[in-house]
């Protein structure tokens, strides 16, 4: 079930002053004995995917100071994970600064996700390592190890409560994010169980139990869309019992709650806050019930002076090297559909055209090729800076020209739409190509109609399927980009230029001066039926 946000700010102050607001409970055991009537409620502030929103912090610890001066609950702060990446501030800092800004914020407990591996799980570790709050994941091991890397839960004393947090990442991130789970050799370095996660997350959450937790919350970095894993988070809720309440991430919905049923049918709410501080979570613990509600950051009047500091000093650091003009439009270039959706994770974008003709351009290739999931934010109308190319791919990819036969490409088309409409962080926005994507709920999605422009007379020819073509992408996709359909093919040549580099360039020289019309709408190259 999901509610929409209320965002009036009465509600917001009865949030605030959390003795009058009861919600939807979730609780184990509706007859639970009240506590002491001096006994104060909990309140868990949460968050999920802020990927370098950095503004939002000091809101979210003000909010946390506002409650704890209210003297009505004790309060906490906790993460689901992907907070390391997805924006300028962590790409210029390899997310150093995103660290800095989260240790003057004060978090009780904080999970990784997909994109804390961005950079290299040795460097995650590190930049983990100087954190001063427990970071805990119950499946994520050093290969050949029987010890998970993280602690799998901490417990943290709220008044009379223990609430225990528990913390679990998608395994799609060995898939996704490849490189930093194998070596050149395949070799397996760093393990995320899949077939395994939901047995060690009840193995946590029996242990947490054991060891005197009154309640058990997961920071799941899992999701409830439809992934390649196969792994989400109604699957945990339905397969496990011990769990009270379910704060998620990773598919950046917009979750109030919604329940599924664990084992021993008792409802279970999941929820999510969307993505870069669009709310903040709030759970509440009052009279032996939980519920959980979304504030809008709008909503939120209140900072924190020490964490605004930080983050306007980081911004003064990160406007030096991105205020530079490279260009001007007078429309958005974006991720989302008309709806105002995202889009370019399932369908073609004017953003994702720009990207992959930058990127195909740039390497002098027969094709453009970059995953939906990489193209991060959007270009809204105006001045176009330094700092919009990186807000795009804030990644640290260098471009590349590969090779791959006709046969090939078809594969990795197939095998990366294979969900669509669902969302997938591999879907193919492309340039010098287009193809057709056939819906179908009885026999899967097909692909058919791919067609390739030839240089010489400009027309789309159809995809020879023995035929060799060039293609100019980031270095990911030959690190597992793609699910790993292109990981083998022969490199031709790997440029000194990072991909937020090779899209700086390619926009000043497109939008530098004049306005150019040609990026206003999708230019069709990818077409969906529902056969």
């Amino acid at each position: 079930m999901r509610q929409s946000i209320k965002s009036n700010h009465l509600w917001l102050l009865a949030t605030l002053f959390a003795s009058s607001l009861v919600g939807v409970s979730c609780s184990d055991d509706d007859t639970a004995v009240s506590p002491a009537p001096k006994e104060k409620s909990i309140v868990i502030l949460y968050e999920n995917d802020v990927h370098c929103g950095i503004a939002g912090y000091t809101k979210l610890a003000g909010l946390r100071d506002a409650i704890l001066a209210a003297d009505t609950a004790y309060v906490g702060i906790v993460s689901s994970g992907d907070f390391l990446q997805g924006g300028t501030s962590g790409a210029l800092s390899k997310g150093q600064y995103i660290i800095d800004i989260m240790r003057n914020v004060g978090y009780d407990a904080v999970t990784i996700g997909n994109h804390e591996f961005d950079y290299g799980t040795p460097h995650m570790k590190e930049l983990l390592g100087t954190f001063n709050a427990p970071v805990v994941c119950a499946n994520f091991f050093d290969a050949g190890s029987t010890t998970p890397y993280f602690p799998r839960y901490t417990i943290k004393q709220y008044g009379q409560k223990r609430i225990a947090f528990v913390g679990v990442c998608t395994p799609e991130t060995m898939i996704d994010e490849s490189y930093s789970f194998f070596d050149d050799m395949g070799n397996l370095l760093y393990d995320l169980k899949t077939d395994d996660v939901y047995s060690l997350v009840q193995d946590a959450v029996n242990d947490a139990r054991e060891e005197g937790a009154d309640y058990v919350v997961l920071l799941s970095h899992l999701g409830e869309k439809e992934n390649v894993s196969r792994i989400d988070s109604p699957g945990m809720v339905k397969a496990s019992e011990g769990i009270d309440v379910l704060l998620d991430g990773h598919s950046h919905s917009v979750i109030e709650h919604q329940f599924e049923n664990n084992l021993a049918d008792q409802p279970i709410a999941i929820t999510q806050t969307g993505t870069q501080f669009a709310n903040i979570g709030h759970l509440l613990i009052k009279d032996g019930h939980i519920s959980t509600t979304l504030i809008p950051i709008a909503d939120i009047p209140y900072t924190n002076s020490q964490v605004s500091t930080t983050v306007d000093s980081i911004q003064t650091l990160m406007d030096e090297v991105t205020s530079a003009r490279i260009g001007e439009t007078d429309y958005e270039l974006t991720i989302n559909g008309t709806d105002g959706n995202r889009l370019v994770r399932s369908g073609e974008t004017n953003l994702g055209d720009l990207v992959a003709d930058a990127f195909r351009l740039t390497m002098e290739a027969d094709i453009g090729l970059v995953n939906g999931g990489g193209i991060r934010n959007s270009i809204p109308a105006g001045v176009i800076t330094y700092f919009h190319a990186i807000d795009v791919q804030p990644f640290d990819n260098h471009l590349c020209k590969i090779k791959a036969t006709g046969a090939q490409i078809l594969e990795m088309l197939e095998n990366c739409t294979r969900i669509t409409p669902g969302e997938d962080g591999q879907f193919p926005q492309v340039s010098g190509m287009k193809y057709t994507i056939h819906r179908s709920s009885e026999s899967g999605n097909t692909i058919s109609d791919v067609l390739v422009l030839d240089s010489a007379t400009g027309e789309y020819l159809p995809l020879d399927m023995e035929k060799t073509y060039t293609i100019g992408t980031p270095d990911y996709t030959i690190n597992g980009g793609f699910h790993d359909m292109l990981k083998g093919c022969e490199v031709i040549t790997t440029s000194l230029l990072l991909t937020h580099d090779a899209l700086a360039e390619f926009i000043q020289q497109t939008f530098n001066g004049n306005q150019n019309d040609t990026y206003q709408e999708p230019q069709g190259r990818i077409t969906i039926i529902n056969d």
